[in-house]
This record gives structure tokens, C-alpha cells and sequence, in this order.
């Protein structure tokens, strides 16, 4: 019956860690998320089923929330998930197996893996260089080998987090209200002068919130955002920029990007 991969990916690295595990499991097929989002009834045939997605703000993606409630596991035997993070504690694991303890199902096996951020809001952004991505490449193939032998042997392995790198003050005091926080989470988007009107930014966009007009973007408000961040990420000119607040200051302006050295943004609008 085969192994079935569920991804979701705004930079890259979470597509890398999935193409890389289908590299390494027999007749493992790789499946968007974002393309199934407007199905409502989702099955799989597979007797081995993996999520791979990013961390954001210590959750599982909206996108990925949106999808598990619709997805029939009644065929899957084993399942197991791998997130990417920059280091951060997160709740996902937890959210997830919620989610399929409704289905009757539960997670034999759970990964985290740390890479570069993604995420050039903060002042103390910086991109990752082509030797710390060389290094943190070395500790994802040493990961990937270690979970294909747990995948392809069907082994349980639930252990504790005890590599997070960024602490969160008072995750566990925080953790339960983190949903709602994430219901109000929303920035502002805008293309500077910079901006040549490429287009690359519509096309990276997952949730199609960024329309063209008079060869401009414009992030429409009727329509949720996924801060994927592909938008930022990937447009050449780095034109893409994000509205600071009276509450939070934005230094996109002044800070590099990052995407994934093996993740074009083709690759990343492929996932529509």
C-alpha cells in the first residue's frame, strides 16, 4: 500500500526534508497540502502516512489545521510527522495527535528538525550563510537517515523535545491560549519601490491572497494569509515588506532573505 508524505512548505526547508525522505522510503509518494484544501472529503490509501511542516508561532500551520480534520486515515497503520523550526518549543505534536484521536488514530513517531529561519522580522535576523546551511545540512541528513530507519522498520519513537534552541518564557503558562493568539496573528504586506512588477510573489503566494493590479501586488483582505513567508522570501528585488505596528516594530526593510538553497520558487508554487 505504499507510503503517502502530506506537506506544506513556505521556504523550502520543509519540502527539502520531504523529497529527502522520499529518496530514502520505498514507493513513498509525495502529496501539497495547499492542493487539497478545497476538497472536503480527503483519503488515503496508504498503510503509511507522514506530515511534514514548518513551525509557526509554536503551532502547526493554519493550512496544515485546515486539512487533518478532512483527511480519512482508516487505511493507515503507522503514522508519523517531521517539523522544521528554527529551534523553538512548540505544541504541534500535542494539536496533531488531538486530531487523530478523533479518527480512532495516534502518532507512532515524531521528529523535529532544526533549520535556518525563514522569518526576517525581528532585528536580530540573519540569513543563514552558505557554510552554517552546509552545517545545519550535514545534521538533517544525519536526522533523515535516522528516521528512515524508524519509518521503514514502523519503530515508536515518542520521545521528548530536548534539542529546542529557542526557549519560549512560560510556554507551558502560554501554551494553552497560543490558538487564540494565533487567530488574532496578522500583518500588513506591501511591495515598495523596488517592486518591478514581476509577479513572483502572486505566484509563490499558497493561499492566493496576493492579486495584481496595475501590475502591483495587493495582499487581498477578504482572504487568509498562511504566513509562509514565500512571498517575502522570494521575490528578487526583496520589494516585499511588512507594515510595522504601534506595538511591534518590522525590520524587513533592513534584513536579508531566506530560502532554501535546494527550493525555487516553481517549486514552492507547485504545491497549488
Amino acid at each position: 500500500m505504499g507510503t503517502e508524505i502530506y506537506y506544506f512548505s513556505g521556504s523550502g526547508n520543509s519540502l527539502h526534508v520531504a523529497r529527502e525522505l522520499q529518496k530514502r522510503i520505498p514507493k513513498a509518494k509525495l502529496i501539497p497540502i495547499v492542493s487539497l484544501l478545497n476538497n472536503e472529503n480527503i483519503k488515503t490509501s496508504a498503510d503509511t502516512v507522514g506530515f511534514v511542516f514548518p513551525i509557526h508561532l509554536a503551532m502547526i500551520p493554519r493550512p496544515v489545521m485546515e486539512f487533518l480534520p478532512k483527511l480519512n486515515l482508516n487505511s493507515a497503520e503507522y503514522i508519523f510527522a517531521a517539523v522544521t523550526r528554527i529551534g523553538t518549543r512548540h505544541r504541534a505534536f500535542k494539536d496533531l495527535e488531538k486530531i487523530l484521536k478523533k479518527k480512532g488514530k495516534g502518532l507512532d513517531a515524531f521528529f523535529n528538525l532544526n533549520m535556518a529561519s525563514n522569518d526576517p522580522k525581528s532585528k536580530e535576523f540573519k540569513a543563514a550563510t552558505a557554510d552554517q546551511i552546509a552545517e545545519i545540512e550535514l545534521e538533517v541528513q544525519n536526522k533523515l537517515d535516522y528516521i528512515q530507519d524508524i519509518v521503514i522498520n514502523k519503530k515508536i519513537v515518542l520521545q521528548k523535545d530536548t534539542k529546542f534552541t529557542v526557549a519560549i518564557p512560560g510556554f507551558s503558562v502560554l501554551s494553552p491560549f497560543l490558538p487564540f493568539f494565533n487567530k488574532m496573528f496578522n500583518y500588513d504586506f506591501y511591495a515598495d519601490s523596488k517592486c518591478t512588477g514581476c509577479r513572483t510573489c502572486e505566484k509563490v503566494c499558497l493561499s492566493g491572497k496576493i492579486k495584481m493590479i496595475d501590475a502591483k501586488p495587493v495582499w487581498q483582505k477578504d482572504v487568509k494569509c498562511f504566513f509562509c513567508y514565500a512571498c517575502l522570501n522570494y521575490c528578487p528585488e526583496k520589494a516585499v515588506q511588512i507594515k510595522s505596528s504601534r506595538f511591534f516594530k518590522v525590520y524587513t526593510e533592513e534584513n536579508e532573505r531566506y530560502s532554501h538553497p535546494y527550493a525555487n520558487a516553481d517549486d514552492i508554487a507547485g504545491q497549488k
